[in-house]
């Protein structure tokens, strides 16, 4: 191996701990963690509206839920793909 990926190796290993491995892993690509948030946010939501949907029916109201989860963390994922882009193009170009 050459010592570029032994130095990376090394980094990778020196963090045992879980939180720091978290704390890295959300440095890198934060907008998956706030995907995850957003999910839980939306499914809480829909559970706490479960009681009071009136008269719509339940599976209805659960494809409306299942709709609105998957498009916060679509959302998230094209967010996170984006600011990717803008950070490799932009703020540091290739020479």
């Amino acid at each position: 191996m050459s010592s570029g990926q032994e130095s990376v190796l090394s980094e990778y290993e020196s963090d045992t701990s879980q939180t720091s491995k978290l704390l890295r892993k959300f440095k890198e690509t934060p907008f998956v963690p706030i995907g995850m948030a957003g999910f839980a946010m939306v499914v809480g939501y829909g559970l706490y509206k479960l009681k009071h949907r009136g008269d719509m029916k339940m599976s209805l109201h659960l494809i409306h839920m299942r709709v609105a989860a998957q498009g916060f963390v679509v959302g998230a994922i094209t967010c996170g793909v984006l600011y990717s882009m803008f950070q490799e193009y932009m703020v540091r170009p290739k020479e």
